[in-house]
């Protein structure tokens, strides 16, 4: 698949995909937890020159390229945290031939990390230089602009200066419950009328205002600002609740606990990919209002 934005699977439907509906059940599924680091970081092997970098997602940037092969070229193309986080995985993370997306939690002598909304606690002291917790693998192409992405699900073995965290989660495969619901949507689709890309952005905007205020999503206001079918709104609500079941088939079987502010929360969400495609499944409710609206005080 391309390296392009993850959706969420309600989202997805605004522009008439329907292939998200047959997302839901699919057995065949793989899942892999979304942590909350920041930022992203990207490493591997140049297949432009053979040579080892770092950087952020700007590595697949179309012009304005940012590939770090050496501190002076950190130095060059970026600045302040980010900078100092590209020098630490630039001398701490092991070479690979491959190329792998992760999200930074921080490095060692602690705990407790809150790399951005998510307070996470260890069960042990972590001693190790840097943490990361790799998600994404890409290959093809002679270029970076080139490649294609692909859930990394291998663990990958961490080192002594570099500790890889890749929660484990489980799916279970037997979801017929949403397949049912699934084929109510897709009748409830033919009343519907789509909308482009552009007018999509534009709904999903007013959606985030609403989870952002903490407001219910009142379809009727929406379809109105927006100047959309409100069955189509409707539409969304379904597949929004057919996500919010889908949570009730996840099993976390991992040890770390998760915080926002002093309360306990689950991970902010998972990867779900099979044949219709990767989405990412996140409590809009909990987990983005908090991400819109709390103070980011990294550390």
């Amino acid at each position: 698949m391309q390296n392009t934005h993850l959706e969420h699977p309600c989202d997805s439907i605004l522009t008439g995909d329907l292939r998200v509906l047959d997302w839901f059940s699919d057995p065949d599924s793989i899942i892999s937890t979304k942590i909350d680091g920041s930022p992203s970081i990207v490493w591997g092997t140049n297949p432009a020159n053979g040579k080892f970098f770092v950087g952020t997602k700007a590595v697949f940037n179309k012009k304005k390229i940012r590939i770090a092969h050496s501190h002076r070229e950190i130095d060059k193309f970026y600045e302040g945290r980010v900078a100092d986080i590209l020098h630490l995985c630039f001398k701490y993370l092991p070479r690979t031939e491959t190329i792998i997306q992760g999200d930074w939690i921080g490095a060692g002598a602690s705990d407790t990390y809150r790399p951005n909304t998510l307070t996470y606690i260890f069960p042990e002291f972590i001693s190790h230089d840097i943490i990361v917790s790799p998600h994404t693998v890409y290959s093809g192409g002679n270029d970076l602009r080139e490649v294609d992405a692909y859930p990394l699900v291998l663990d990958l073995p961490s080192t002594q200066n570099c500790l890889f965290i890749q929660p484990e989660v489980e799916l279970n495969p037997h979801r017929e419950d949403l397949a049912d619901v699934a084929a109510f949507a897709r009748q409830m689709s033919t009343l519907c009328d789509f909308v482009s890309a552009h007018k999509a952005t534009q709904i999903k905007k007013a959606i985030n205002a609403c989870i952002r205020e903490g407001k219910p999503i009142d379809e009727d206001e929406i379809a109105e600002k927006c100047e959309c079918d409100i069955n189509l709104l409707r539409l969304w609500k379904l597949v929004a609740s057919m996500k919010n079941d889908l949570f009730s088939f996840i099993e976390e079987t991992d040890d770390i606990a998760c915080m926002i502010g002093n309360e306990f929360v689950c991970h902010e969400g998972y990867v779900i990919t099979n044949q219709f495609g990767t989405f990412k499944v996140v409590d809009r409710e909990v987990f983005s209002a908090a991400n819109f609206n709390l103070e980011k005080t990294w550390c």
